[in-house]
């Protein structure tokens, strides 16, 4: 059965050859295999240095993970390519590739659908499917680089998904995109985005593995957080907070905070300033995003003057903060929203059936 088939794609450079030592292999078909995979190929016939006998067996075997394009929209305003991929069991996330002056950087899902549930959330609104495997992750990189003919340089862990909610995978999609024998794209060049599962940022904190964590704090206090965000019920922002402290001192890395701005809900000078106390002392910055409108939502972006008063106060305070840069506007190119089209679109035709 094709359940049944290893997902080579998720293995390490360890694990391939301990695989292929099993399989009475000498060890140097893993490095032979593990340079084939990382270079996206799609079938074990493109491994022509692989004896055909054992091509073969890792057919029988094995399967590699791809992540195929089933809609592609491009931005005319600033060249933002939003991906809709699917995957072998034709579950689908999007991934969203953006050009900056320093290069190119995706951001990627890493679970189809969500579980938490965030109001201003397109992808939370669509319910939860299952986790992405490492491999999968992984393919969302390969295939826009193909596609687009690039080489990207900065990954964001901020599509689809919780990342913190599929850790051992995404701990697994780490190792393999920082291989030296793989993309080799550096854990600084990586920014993970949680809305705030504490145990997890804990287990990242011990690791030291360099990268960026950004925080989905959006709103100063509990009432306002629980109201939004349903993980803050388990997870209070003092203690949130208190992780993400231990995060700073323990990896020396700054953390980002992300903020929605929401028009008459998270927006105003009093917001600004228990933001300002809440957060003082941790080494971190403030990213204003002005939220995005969603289909059954009644949230709206906050207004360019509360934006600046709101940036304001938090200069005073000594807290650095920033306007996030809108890009792909035209194309939704916020996570959820093209995956929720697609959805819909297949069951009116009845395509959809579990």
């Amino acid at each position: 059965m094709a359940d049944e088939l290893i997902d080579i794609k998720s293995m390490n450079e360890k694990e391939l050859k301990d695989f292929f030592e099993d399989l009475g292999q000498p060890k140097f078909r893993a490095g032979q295999v593990f340079s084939w995979l990382h270079k996206g190929v799609k079938t074990f016939d493109e491994m022509t240095n692989i004896p055909s006998d054992l091509r073969k067996k890792l057919v029988q075997t094995c399967y590699i993970s791809c992540a195929a394009i089933e809609k592609k929209l491009i931005s005319a305003y600033d060249s933002t390519v939003k991906y809709l991929f699917s995957f072998r069991d034709g579950e689908t996330v999007e991934s969203v590739v953006m050009k900056y002056h320093h290069g190119y950087t995706i951001c990627v899902s890493t679970q189809a659908g969500c579980k938490m549930g965030c109001d201003f959330c397109a992808t939370g609104k669509g319910g939860f499917r299952r986790d992405l495997r490492a491999s999968e992750i992984l393919s969302q990189i390969q295939t826009a680089q193909q596609d687009n003919g690039i080489r990207i340089s900065n990954i964001v862990l901020m599509g689809m998904g919780e990342p913190l909610d599929n850790y051992d995978n995404v701990i697994r999609f780490l190792e393999l995109v920082s291989c030296e024998n793989g993309l080799n794209i550096g854990m600084r060049h990586i920014s993970l985005s949680t809305c705030g599962i504490v145990p997890k940022i804990y287990d990242l904190a011990d690791r030291k593995l360099q990268l960026t964590l950004s925080v989905s704090l959006h709103a100063p206090n509990n009432e306002i957080r629980s109201r939004t965000m349903p993980v803050n019920k388990k997870y209070p922002i003092e203690e949130l907070l208190k992780a993400c402290r231990y995060y700073a001192e323990k990896t020396g890395r700054r953390i980002s905070f992300e903020y929605a701005m929401i028009d008459g809900v998270n927006d105003s000078d009093e917001c600004a300033r228990e933001l300002a106390s809440r957060i003082r002392g941790i080494l971190s910055h403030v990213n204003l995003i002005p939220v995005n409108s969603v289909s059954g939502s009644d949230y709206r972006k906050s207004r360019g003057d509360r934006l600046r008063s709101f940036i304001s106060i938090l200069e005073r305070s000594g807290i650095t903060a920033t306007v996030r840069r809108t890009l792909g506007s035209d194309i939704n190119a916020s996570c959820g929203q093209l995956r929720s089209s697609a959805a819909k679109n297949k069951a009116a035709k009845g395509e959809i059936t579990g």
